[in-house]
């Protein structure tokens, strides 16, 4: 098995490409091992020292890390990885225990025309460059004219993310729906 290794913006996240499919739909973030129980992937991953975060996306694995150079970390992370689809564990044991991307959305019925023009343009422009990057976006909020958007991934933390999210996102936004007035980030 190759495992193809790829940068992120974000130094402190790498992206794993095992060749295979990740999610079959959808995506999930771990931030912690507790939070990876439904994923055996995740908790092999997080078994490593050093290891703060796994991001599964459709066809890549975006790791997050401490301080330790990855030098150290990336062998281990490579074995982990080639361990598991040796294994022939799934990548999670119940999809349906995974949290739905729409929970905690915040928006009026009056804006519902708005946020899914919000949402088309996240899933057709903006999702598959972040995606790209080793991240995902998820809508959060519409409320006068501002969009709440959360980055996860490797975007989570990223140094560029607020440039991407302000530059980049409202920009398109502002370009597409003249409602828009800012976006802005949540956790």
């Amino acid at each position: 098995m190759f495992i193809q290794t790829e940068a992120t913006p974000n130094p402190e996240t790498l992206k794993f490409l095992p060749g295979k499919t990740v999610m079959e739909a959808g995506v999930l973030e771990f931030r912690s091992a507790d939070d990876a129980a439904i994923s055996p992937l995740a908790q092999r991953l997080f078994a490593v020292e050093g290891v703060t975060g796994v991001f599964l996306g459709s066809d890549f694995i975006s790791v997050s890390k401490d301080g330790t150079a990855w030098e150290h970390l990336k062998p281990a992370i490579l074995g982990a990885i080639m361990e598991h689809y040796l294994s022939g564990d799934a990548v999670v044991d119940d999809p349906s225990a995974a949290p739905v991307e729409s929970e905690g959305e915040e928006f009026a019925e009056a804006d519902a025309a708005t946020v899914a023009m919000i949402k088309e343009i996240l899933d057709e422009r903006v999702r598959p460059a972040v995606a790209g990057d080793g991240g995902d976006i998820i809508f959060r909020a519409y409320k006068d004219g501002v969009v709440h958007l959360s980055m996860r991934g490797a975007c989570a933390g990223c140094p560029s993310s607020t440039m991407t999210l302000q530059m980049g996102i409202q920009n398109l936004l502002r370009h597409f729906i003249p409602e828009v007035q800012e976006v802005r980030p949540v956790a």
